[in-house]
């Protein structure tokens, strides 16, 4: 939608005297797409400009096109009229009051029927009592909790929703990601370290029982492994756990108690280096 059209639904909103949060109210639509509509960052579509058209009452034309631009009418007043000497700036920004949806722009924050954020990044909050709970990110993911049910989206794939009898669906792909998640957390590592744990306390091999009792950090590092593979983001992965076991084994094996806590100062390097690949602050 070009500029033009844009600042022509801004007039005709000003003009009725309709802040952003009622227009969306009187056509069913959330605040911040009435904002993107003046932004000419979004078009309504012709449901909602056949919406706008007869609430402004006006045809389709002169909504996109501009013919006859709008105009407001004056009333007459009953007052006789005065001449008064003209009033000072100082005067003038005293009497002038701040345009609300301009101040909305301004703190991308409004309490006004329910709290609306509305943050420079794409990402959007509306809550009311009357639309329910809407969430948009900028990656396209959104939550909607409304008279509709529950809905979410991961992009343009619908995730989870709920059906006329009020189910919770879940969508089949991300149910056997759970599944498999679960089936791999559920692999005893606890029986394993244990195990090993004794096997190698009682075999006196490596300083035997003053060692072996390593074995149980494998059980944190399994996990978070697990977690890590299948949420694709390696920061879940317990790191600082492998520095510890790196320098508790490098120290009793190797003597390396004096060189072996190095392997801490790559835990921030690793943090940072996954931050910088995912596209993360």
């Amino acid at each position: 939608m070009n500029i033009e059209t844009a600042n022509r639904l801004l007039k005709y909103r000003k003009l009725h005297n309709l802040s952003q949060e009622e227009l969306a109210e009187k056509i069913g639509v959330s605040r911040q797409a009435v904002s993107k509509w003046e932004r000419s960052e979004a078009s309504p579509d012709t449901d909602n400009l056949m919406l706008l058209a007869e609430l402004y009452g006006v045809t389709l034309d002169e909504l996109l096109r501009g013919e006859g631009e709008p105009t407001k009418k004056e009333e007459p007043s009953d007052e006789p009229e005065t001449n008064s000497e003209p009033e000072t700036k100082a005067e003038t920004e005293t009497k002038a009051e701040p345009d609300p949806d301009t101040h909305y722009e301004k703190q991308r924050v409004s309490f006004r029927h329910g709290i609306h954020v509305d943050s420079e990044n794409g990402d959007n909050v509306d809550i009311s009592f009357r639309r329910g709970i809407h969430v948009e990110s900028k990656d396209g993911s959104s939550v909607h909790i409304d008279k509709h049910g529950v809905n979410v989206f991961d992009g343009d794939k619908v995730r989870a929703y709920t059906d006329e009898d009020g189910n919770v669906m879940v969508d089949e792909e991300l149910t056997k990601h759970k599944k498999a998640k679960k089936r791999a957390n559920l692999f005893p590592m606890w029986a394993i370290a244990l195990a090993g744990f004794f096997a190698w306390g009682f075999s006196g091999v490596c300083f035997g029982w003053a060692l072996s009792w390593i074995c149980f950090l494998a059980i944190p590092l399994y996990h978070s492994l697990v977690d890590a593979i299948y949420e694709r983001n390696p920061s879940h992965f317990a790191y600082p756990v492998l520095c510890v076991a790196f320098q508790i084994l490098t120290g009793f094996l190797l003597d390396g108690w004096s060189w072996g806590w190095i392997a801490y100062l790559t835990i921030p390097a690793y943090y940072l280096i996954i931050h910088f690949i995912r596209g993360e602050n």
